[in-house]
């Protein structure tokens, strides 16, 4: 199991995020974690890196205690915030300041992955734009080659094109030995990247599964003026929503309707994926 835990606790002062939330991940998965702003999303991903405390509870990442923040433990990670605070440096320069804390730190991975977003090694990064720096940042954390890799709203700040080749790099760099965590609230930026989805709402992780499980037990698709679903709404396409796989069929998954249908309906949907990786 690449990260577990177990009964946590975590407040900002008077304001309780997280009580006795459980929760596992593991290597081989490329995981969208969703949830409405105020969440806890970001949270989340800092207890893990060992940048925030819990109060009471265990974590435990990649056999670490996140807090204790030893070497071994840094050496096979790498964070991209959503709020990007870089140095007054050549992205060339920086990289080779992070090369001796990253053991399969790969140069020549660094060079293929700024030319395909077109930024320069050779410009200081306090004159790039945001999205330029969140591009040269997703880079950096590519080429470092860590066992962890946690992003916090990477596709922000991205143009169309660029939307696309990170989800190219991603899928090329997701192997069964990596852990790949993405928060977002773009899920259309990533279809057909993310194989497994969290959703946190209230303190609480409400569904921890794959989309492939998503699919086998629920079907996505276009409605009868008069046929029930879970979660329905209406689109250019007419009446689209949520209903229960008794056919086994086969549809393509929208994680859009999916998660509202997870906040509208989180009982019924525990319920269908009761012997899931569902935690309370």
């Amino acid at each position: 199991m690449m990260i577990r835990m177990n009964q946590l606790d975590f407040s900002y002062r008077k304001k309780n995020v997280f009580s006795g939330l459980n929760l596992t991940l593991s290597e081989g998965h490329v995981y969208g974690l969703l949830g409405k702003n105020g969440a806890g999303k970001s949270t989340l991903l800092k207890l893990m890196c060992g940048l925030l405390f819990p109060e009471r509870g265990e974590i435990n990442v990649m056999g670490y205690l996140p807090s204790a923040r030893k070497p071994a433990f840094l050496s096979e990670l790498f964070f991209i915030p959503e709020e990007i605070y870089l140095p007054d440096l050549k992205m060339s320069a920086y990289a080779e300041l992070l090369r001796p804390f990253y053991p399969r730190f790969d140069r020549q991975m660094l060079e293929e992955y700024m030319e395909e977003f077109e930024v320069s090694l050779d410009e200081r990064m306090s004159r790039m734009s945001y999205g330029q720096r969140k591009k040269a940042l997703i880079c950096l954390g590519l080429a470092c080659n860590t066992r962890l890799l946690v992003m916090d709203e990477p596709t922000n700040g991205l143009d169309i094109p660029s939307k696309s080749h990170f989800r190219c790099l991603i899928a090329s760099v997701a192997t069964k030995d990596r852990c790949i965590i993405i928060s977002t609230h773009q899920v259309r930026d990533l279809d057909n990247l993310i194989d497994a989805l969290v959703v946190v709402e209230e303190s609480r992780i409400l569904v921890n599964v794959t989309t492939d499980r998503i699919t086998e037990k629920l079907v996505f698709k276009n409605l009868e003026e008069d046929e029930s679903a879970l979660f329905a709404e209406e689109s250019v396409k007419g009446r689209w929503g949520v209903v229960v796989n008794e056919n086994g069929e086969d549809s393509k998954l929208d994680m859009e309707l999916f998660f509202n249908a997870v906040l509208q309906h989180p009982e019924k949907i525990r319920a269908i994926f009761g012997n899931d990786k569902v935690n309370d």
